[in-house]
C-alpha cells in the first residue's frame, strides 16, 4: 500500500532544510510518487526495490501516467489560448521509441534532429506529415530520408539546407527558416543557442535573404519562420523578445516558437508554469503576430525530465573528507553534470530525505564523474538503493559505454505494472560491431 504524501512549496526555505524534509524531496519525483508502508519509495505504483529486483541497477524508471499528464498539460494549454496551434516534442531530449509513440497517441507532433531520430520516430508510429525536421548540418542522405518520408516540415538552418531540398524535392517540400534573433538568455553556455556568434540558424538579415530566395523557390515552400533561444531557462521574458524578434521578418502562416522552458532539478530552482510560459509566448503573439497564424512550440526537457528517476546501487562507502558514495552507474548513464554542471538532489531510496552530506560519485575512470557534490543521504551502505530524480530529459540521449559500461533500461511504470520498453545492452552488444 502506498501512502500519498503531499508537496508544500519550500521557498525561503535553506537546502538543508529542505533536504530533511521528505515533502521537499518527493516534489521533485514524478507527481504521484509516494511512501510505501516500510518507506521506500514508490513511483507508478512500482516499489523501486521491486523494480530493481527485476530491472537491475543502473536503470532509467519512467512514470508513464506522469509523461502523459504532462503532454496533456502542454497540449490543452496551448490550445485554450491559441486555437491554431500545435506541440512538437523536441525529441533530442528523449529519443526513445517507446517515448515517441507515447507522445503521438497524445496527439503531440515530434521535432526530430538527425536520420536516427527520423527513424525512431517513424518506428513509434509517429505521422510524418506531423514531424518538424531539425539541425545545423543535415546531410543529403538525411534530407532525403526527410522528403521520402513524407515530412511535414523542414527546418532551413543555412543556405546549403535550400540548396540540397532544390535538388531533391521533386514535388513540393514545406519548409521554416531558423533565426537566430541575438538573444542570450541566462543558461549555460552549452544550451544558449539564439546568440549572435551560435552555430545554429540564420542572423536576421541572413533569414531575409532566406525568406527572399525561398519565396521565389517552385519546390520549396515557404511557411514561415523558427526560433529558439536555448534550454533550462527559467525566465519567460527572453521568450517575449525572441518572438517580437520573428514578427519583424513579415507575414508568414507558421511561427514556430521552439522551446527552452527550464524545469525543476534542485530544491532552489523556481522555472515558470507552462501556464506562465505559454502565457508569456501567447501575449507577445497577440501583441506582433497575425491572429491566424500557426503556433508551434516545442517543450523538450520540461516535457520529460520529471518523469524519469534512475535508480542506482551502492557500491561502496569511502569515508573522509568528504565522504565517498560510489554507485554503479555515473557518467555513463547522466553526463549532465559533467557537461553542463547540470545539479541532481538524491536520496536512499528505502531510507528517504534527511541525512548528512556526501559525494555521490559514479564508476567511472574520471574525477568529473560525480552525480551530486554535497548530497544529504541518510546513512548510505553498499547494497543500498539510491534514487535520482528529474532524470527523463537528456541522460538516455547522452548515455554512453565509457569504461566498457553497458547503457541501462528504460523501464515505464503504470498503476503498479511496469515494462521494459529498451533492455538493458549486453557485453555481446558491445561487441557487435567488430569486424574480424
Amino acid at each position: 500500500m502506498a501512502i500519498p504524501v503531499a508537496r508544500p512549496a519550500t521557498a525561503g526555505k535553506s537546502q538543508t532544510d529542505a533536504a530533511a524534509s521528505h515533502e521537499a524531496l518527493l516534489g521533485l519525483f514524478p507527481p504521484g510518487t509516494a511512501l510505501g508502508e516500510d518507506g521506500e519509495l514508490v513511483i507508478g505504483g512500482c516499489a523501486v526495490t521491486d523494480l530493481a529486483a527485476r530491472f537491475g541497477t543502473p536503470a532509467l524508471v519512467v512514470d508513464e501516467a506522469a509523461l502523459r499528464s504532462r503532454a496533456r498539460c502542454y497540449a490543452d494549454g496551448l490550445a485554450a489560448r491559441w486555437a491554431n496551434s500545435r506541440v512538437a516534442f523536441a525529441s533530442k531530449a528523449f529519443p526513445c521509441t517507446a517515448v515517441y509513440r507515447l507522445l503521438a497517441e497524445e496527439g503531440l507532433s515530434i521535432d526530430v534532429a538527425g536520420g536516427g531520430e527520423l527513424t525512431l520516430a517513424l518506428a513509434g508510429g509517429v505521422d510524418p506529415a506531423s514531424l518538424v525536421v531539425h539541425g545545423n548540418a543535415k546531410t543529403e542522405d538525411e534530407l532525403r530520408m526527410a522528403v521520402e518520408a513524407g515530412a511535414g516540415l523542414i527546418v532551413i538552418d543555412n543556405f546549403d539546407d535550400i540548396d540540397r531540398l532544390e535538388r531533391l524535392v521533386t514535388d513540393e517540400q514545406p519548409v521554416l527558416v531558423r533565426v537566430t534573433p541575438g538573444i542570450r538568455p541566462d543558461t549555460h553556455a552549452a544550451v544558449s543557442t539564439g546568440q549572435e556568434g551560435s552555430k545554429f540558424g540564420l542572423t536576421l538579415p541572413q533569414a531575409r535573404a532566406a525568406i527572399a530566395r525561398l519565396r521565389a523557390s517552385s519546390r520549396l515552400r515557404l511557411d514561415g519562420v523558427h526560433v529558439h533561444i536555448g534550454s533550462q531557462i527559467l525566465d519567460t521574458e527572453p521568450f517575449a523578445r525572441a518572438v517580437e524578434a520573428v514578427a519583424g521578418l513579415g507575414t508568414f502562416a507558421v511561427y514556430d516558437l521552439g522551446g527552452g522552458l527550464g524545469t525543476r532539478y534542485t530544491y532552489e530552482d523556481r522555472p515558470p508554469t507552462i501556464g506562465e510560459y505559454v502565457d508569456t509566448l501567447v501575449a507577445a503573439a497577440h501583441r506582433t503576430l497575425p491572429a491566424d497564424a500557426q503556433l508551434i512550440i516545442e517543450p523538450g526537457r520540461s516535457m520529460v525530465a520529471q518523469a524519469g528517476v534512475t535508480l542506482y546501487r551502492v557500491v561502496t562507502v569511502k569515508r573522509g573528507e568528504p565522504t565517498f558514495v560510489a554507485v554503479d552507474g555515473g557518467m555513463g548513464d547522466n553526463l549532465e553534470v559533467a557537461l553542463y554542471g547540470q545539479r541532481f538532489e538524491a536520496t536512499v531510496a528505502t531510507r528517504v530525505g534527511g541525512g548528512e552530506p556526501y559525494h555521490l560519485v559514479g564508476r567511472h575512470c574520471e574525477s568529473g564523474d560525480v552525480l551530486s557534490a554535497g548530497v544529504a543521504l541518510r546513512d548510505p551502505r553498499p547494497g543500498d538503493l539510491i534514487a535520482v530524480p528529474v532524470t527523463g530529459a537528456y541522460c538516455f540521449s547522452l548515455s554512453n559505454n565509457y569504461n566498457g559500461a553497458l547503457r541501462p533500461p528504460v523501464v515505464f511504470c503504470r498503476d503498479g505494472e511496469a515494462r521494459a520498453v529498451v533492455r538493458r545492452e549486453t557485453y555481446g552488444d558491445l561487441q557487435r560491431r567488430d569486424r574480424p
